[in-house]
């Protein structure tokens, strides 16, 4: 799955989710890290158990005792945690006071989880998923000053510490009986060996092989060192440095620093790929032909396998249903911008279409694409060009391999 679906897809459930609200502090948010076994956190689910029978509420109780217990059984399905941890969410999700409707949500997410927690409020503990909806893409983070660097690699909110480095500029050098110029291009000298070596362990970690790639790096740290570093530019052409930011910090506070002041920087790539793709397909779509968009053509360039990449805006809120005759067998799909009928006269004979299921139209294009083995891209509505293709093109658009004479 591509990953602007996967963004997607967690972004719908998040809505869904933050959409709930308990009476009381009923519902109940479980994170378990990727490699943690699953049966830990079951043992901590049966002691908040016993805990949650003290409680003077007897609906809280109730709900609470009935949330985990869902919890625990959902999580004997599992003999080890999946690669990228587990989140799992129950509680009574009733808007009606006087009926209970325990749910059960469970997700892998996209990224590896970094936090493992119980939580018990009046609403599911997000935080954790919400963080993964910046970039998918991979950054460098490089953080030093005249002593010390931190070399670095972070996807969404993992942070994967490569190298750390030391200058030996000031330790290894002694001022002695020696000129003080000569002292001088001694140390200048041990500094351009530091940014060398700091320039080659860049190469390594970002350009060993197609893993390691990086969209780009941010170069950050206290004091002047980055700039002169910059000026000198001991890497690789191919590394493409996004930014420059001042940090009080190396190591890895100053890494996670750097991403703290860097958010304008990555929100600006992922606009960036956004235009590049957009621009692309109205060319297309204008000069080639080798571009089309509305639902209907998607679809049948999709099923065709004419259809190379396929672009959907995540603004759009149409359904679709679907609709068999009682009386012919005859089998229909209508798209309805919000709310589907219940029925639809037959065009193929007298009698009455009944609806048999509905979805929304972006799961339909998406699953129907995944089927063929066809990519989707997911544009967002936050970037001039993402609101033209929704409010131009009605945001369902694709390339295609070839076109129809």
């Amino acid at each position: 799955m591509a990953d602007t679906e996967k963004m997607y897809q967690l972004k719908k459930q998040l809505k869904k989710l933050e959409s709930f609200r308990g009476s009381g502090t009923e519902l109940i948010s479980v994170y378990i890290t990727s490699g943690s076994p699953v049966h830990e956190m079951n043992n901590k689910l049966r002691e908040e158990m016993s805990q949650a029978s003290n409680i003077k509420s007897k609906s809280t109780k109730l709900n609470v005792l009935g949330a985990l217990e869902r919890i625990m059984n959902h999580l004997k399905l599992f003999r080890k945690t999946p690669e990228n941890g587990l989140a799992v969410f129950a509680g009574n999700v009733s808007d009606n006071a006087a009926k209970t409707d325990i749910e059960l949500f469970s997700l892998e997410p996209p990224e590896k989880l970094n936090i493992g927690t119980y939580r018990c409020d009046s609403r599911f503990f997000l935080d954790p998923l919400v963080a993964m909806l910046g970039s998918t893409d991979s950054y460098g983070i490089v953080v030093m000053d005249g002593r010390e660097a931190t070399i670095a690699s972070v996807k969404g909110t993992n942070i994967n510490i490569i190298k750390k480095l030391n200058s030996t500029a000031h330790a290894k050098i002694r001022k002695g009986g020696q000129s003080a110029r000569r002292y001088e291009r001694l140390i200048e000298e041990q500094i351009e060996v530091y940014y060398k070596r700091i320039g080659n362990a860049m190469d390594n970690a970002y350009l060993k092989d197609e893993k390691s790639i990086v969209k780009g790096v941010i170069v950050g740290g206290p004091g002047p060192a980055k700039e002169f570093f910059m000026k000198m530019s001991p890497f690789n052409y191919q590394i493409k440095v996004l930014g420059v930011v001042d940090t009080g910090y190396t190591e890895e506070y100053g890494v996670r620093e750097v991403l703290s002041k860097s958010e304008v920087i990555l929100a600006q790539q992922e606009a960036v790929k956004e235009k590049i793709i957009v621009d692309r397909f109205i060319k297309s779509v204008v000069s080639d032909g080798l571009a089309i968009y509305g639902a209907k053509e998607v679809r049948e360039a999709i099923s065709s396998k004419q259809a190379d990449n396929v672009l959907i805006s995540e603004g759009i809120r149409h359904v679709i249903g679907s609709y068999k005759c009682s009386s012919c067998d005859a089998e229909e799909k209508k798209i309805y911008k919000e709310s589907v009928d219940e029925t639809l006269p037959c065009g193929a004979c007298k009698g009455q279409m009944k609806l048999q299921n509905s979805m929304e139209l972006i799961d339909e294009l998406t699953d129907l694409a995944r089927e063929h083995g066809i990519n989707v891209e997911i544009i967002s509505t936050n970037t001039v060009e993402g609101n033209q293709f929704l409010a131009g093109f009605g945001g369902v658009g694709a390339f295609l391999r070839y076109k129809t004479r």
